[in-house]
């Protein structure tokens, strides 16, 4: 069951890295594995130069 959970957590990782990387305003406790891929919350310049590169960002996976 932990294996499932994980498995359920790290899909949920990735989608978020494609369709929504940004950081949230508030910090929070539990920081999944593609969060430090993430813009800061309210840099738009950033995320718009960035987020092609960080959607496709999927190297370090084998």
């Amino acid at each position: 069951m932990n294996g499932l959970i994980i498995y359920g957590a790290e899909i949920a990782a990735r989608t978020e890295q494609f369709w929504c990387s940004i950081k949230h305003a508030a910090r929070i406790k539990n920081l999944h594995s593609r969060y430090q891929k993430f813009i800061d919350y309210g840099d738009a310049e950033t995320y718009r130069a960035k987020i092609q590169t960080i959607r496709n960002d999927f190297k370090d996976l084998k």
